[in-house]
């Protein structure tokens, strides 16, 4: 390569010391996920659509030429924490959720995604599986959210951070049980509340791009899904806090056993997912953030959204995947 071709692939973010980046590749498994479990929308079976996007991302990750260890993953997917998968030598964490929104697809709703966080070896924090309380804003609103205090004061500090009153904030919550008293903290507050039935990575990561009108992530989850939209909010410069939620003294003694005593303790963006970091990520059903697989008579149409903290890009992706060589379909442009 050419003195100033090498210059003008790093400016771009292709090259780094002479090394390409794989971040592309990663879009085939969320993509491949994606399209197989697309195909289980509305059919009622959550067991299967996620059975199908895990042995899609499975069978793609193999295909890599990287030996990448899972540090969170889903057993029930058989992508347990601990497998090594991938045909190479160069070693990576993952943190996979081939189905953020299983239950979505089985209802036929919408948000549902397959999504994969990349990292090098140690950068992606091994939890446990258990809740987090967490909160999650844009690059805006960035460094004005704290956890620990009321939810009133941060949606008020939101709402300075973008310039409006507070009842044009717009918050995103889990409709879950346990959200009923923050529901009411939110309501109180005078914010707007969009309840979701699944999905929390893709709320962290709507919350941090302007032009979905949402401003704040906010509730109780899972601890995959908080390394999976911190390593997303790393790529778009905004900010993601957590705290773990224990429900019983078994999960504190297991946080203890890891070396977590304060458990109260809050984790930021950075503690969770540090160093450079690659997301890719494709939709399932029709979202704010990404619309869903759409299938034609021999291709199918995907749209995702790729984030490398080393290329420095985040791309939006529209995809067509043909079924068989012979293509009898036109190639149209979005929108047409």
């Amino acid at each position: 390569m050419s003195d100033t071709l090498e210059e003008e692939a790093t400016e771009e973010g292709r090259v780094d010391e002479g090394v390409p980046c794989m971040c592309q590749s990663y879009l085939r498994a969320t993509e491949h996920a994606a399209l197989l479990s697309a195909r289980w929308l509305g059919r009622a079976d959550q067991e299967g659509a996620e059975e199908a996007a895990a042995t899609a991302m499975r069978t793609s990750l193999d295909l890599l030429a990287i030996r990448g260890r899972i540090v969170l993953g889903s057993e029930e997917a058989g992508l347990e924490p601990g497998l090594v998968i991938g045909s190479g030598r160069t070693e990576v964490d993952l943190a996979l959720d081939p189905l953020e929104g299983r239950g979505v697809v089985a209802r036929g709703g919408n948000g549902a995604m397959s999504m994969i966080a990349v990292a090098d070896p140690g950068q992606l924090m091994s939890l446990p599986d258990m809740y987090m309380r967490k909160m999650a804003v844009g690059p805006r609103a960035r460094g004005a959210i704290d956890l620990l205090r009321p939810v009133g004061e941060n949606i008020e500090a939101i709402a300075e951070a973008f310039g409006r009153r507070v009842n044009d904030v717009t918050t995103i919550v889990l409709d879950r049980p346990r959200h009923h008293d923050l529901i009411e903290e939110i309501r109180a507050a005078g914010a707007r509340i969009k309840l979701i039935q699944d999905g929390d990575v893709t709320a962290a990561i709507s919350a941090a791009i302007r032009g979905t009108n949402d401003h704040l992530a906010i509730g109780i989850g899972g601890t995959r899904q908080a390394v999976l939209s911190a390593a997303a909010l790393r790529c778009l410069g905004g900010e993601l806090q957590a705290q773990f939620w224990p429900t019983s003294r078994g999960e504190i003694e297991e946080l203890r056993e890891r070396g977590i005593d304060d458990y109260a303790r809050v984790f930021h963006t950075e503690e969770l997912a540090p160093g450079d970091v690659i997301v890719a990520a494709t939709g399932v059903s029709n979202g704010d953030l990404l619309r869903g697989v759409r299938f034609l008579a021999d291709s199918a149409r995907t749209h995702s959204v790729l984030m490398c903290t080393r290329c420095n890009w985040v791309r939006f992706v529209d995809g067509i995947h043909f079924f068989a060589r012979e293509r009898r379909e036109d190639v149209r442009l979005t929108g047409f």
